[in-house]
């Protein structure tokens, strides 16, 4: 028997067979994990459409009837397509919970989210419908009447904003920014004063309330500087840094900037007049050696965080655009090239 099998314990055979199994075991793992990765991308794609391919309002219906879709699916559904811009689709879900719904407390709920889904997609008259709507029914519901405050304000209707301050006042909510800002946007843009008086009106109301800084110097640069420079609130200079960088040299006060640390360092950066030789502050010290060494190509850029809620914009706000805050604004210096300087070197 063992001279049949002698060719068996050859070693140079073991090592044929061990190789070729595990040659064999590797292409079998290999297809395996094939079939396997095939198998579950096909799975991804079909979870996937069914948020892709949105059921028809009729299937929709039919699935909650029927109770295939809670009303807690049907939210988290409808969130999604919220956070991801798709509002058309959000809305439609909410519209169909509607009809379906039957407690009057679930369906406040549903036309709140109804109402903010039409007010971020632009749709401010339906909002304002729903809002309305809403109060109707729940006359005491304080975040109705807040976005209801901001619809009007957004359709410059400050009379029916101005009224509207009157059931939160009754809800013990503070409003006191609220009503001074609607009285300083209302003066802004009302045809019945003059540049003048617009400017006096809004300066007293600074002074009254020590509000609104940004919006009201905002005002007084752009349209009576000289009037600006000699009510400027030194404590607010930078809150309001992009205002005066960005305010025209030639009606720089010199007089009033030379009296204040700040404003010496910060004129000394934009290149006004070399009013001091350093800074504390970074950005204005790099700028002052450039300009003492004669060098440009830097100068400032600005973002705009919302001390409330903490979002940065690139663009400045009056009333933060995710909170909704007032008044809350805060304004940071970045260094920059200076696309002055750059586009003249491309000459």
């Amino acid at each position: 028997m063992n001279s049949l099998f002698i060719e068996f314990r050859d070693p140079l055979f073991g090592i044929i067979i061990f190789f070729s199994l595990i040659f064999v075991i590797a292409l079998i793992s290999y297809w395996w994990r094939r079939f396997k990765s095939k198998e579950d991308s096909h799975y991804l794609n079909s979870f996937l459409n069914v948020f892709n391919s949105m059921p028809t309002e009729q299937e929709l219906k039919t699935l909650m009837t029927s109770e295939a879709i809670s009303d807690k699916s049907a939210l988290i559904m409808a969130q999604t397509y919220h956070q991801n811009g798709d509002y058309e689709k959000c809305i439609e879900i909410y519209l169909i919970m509607l009809e379906m719904q039957k407690d009057p407390n679930e369906k406040k709920e549903t036309l709140y989210l109804l109402g903010k889904t039409y007010f971020k997609a632009g749709f401010l008259e339906r909002s304002q419908e729903i809002f309305l709507q809403i109060l109707k029914q729940f006359p005491r519901t304080p975040k109705a009447l807040r976005y209801l405050l901001i619809i009007y304000e957004k359709m410059h209707q400050f009379d029916k904003a101005l009224e509207v301050l009157e059931p939160l006042d009754e809800l013990g909510i503070d409003n006191k920014k609220d009503r001074i800002y609607l009285q300083a946007v209302s003066i802004i843009r009302s045809a019945q004063y003059g540049v003048d008086e617009k400017a006096q009106l809004l300066l007293a109301l600074y002074q009254e309330h020590h509000l609104l800084s940004y919006l009201i110097f905002e005002y007084l640069f752009r349209f009576t500087p000289d009037l600006a420079w000699k009510n400027l609130d030194l404590g607010e200079s930078e809150r309001i840094l992009d205002i005066l960088w960005n305010a025209r040299e030639a009606e720089a006060n010199l007089d009033i900037i030379s009296s204040n640390s700040y404003l010496r360092e910060l004129f000394s950066a934009k290149g006004t007049e070399l009013l001091t030789q350093e800074s504390s502050i970074f950005e204005f010290d790099v700028l002052i050696k450039l300009n003492m060494a004669d060098q440009s190509g830097a100068t400032l850029q600005f973002d705009y965080l919302c001390s409330e809620c903490k979002q940065i914009y690139p663009f400045s706000f009056h009333r933060c655009p995710n909170c909704h805050s007032i008044d809350s604004v805060v304004t940071e210096a970045l260094l920059t090239k200076d696309h002055f300087e750059a586009n003249n070197s491309l000459q």
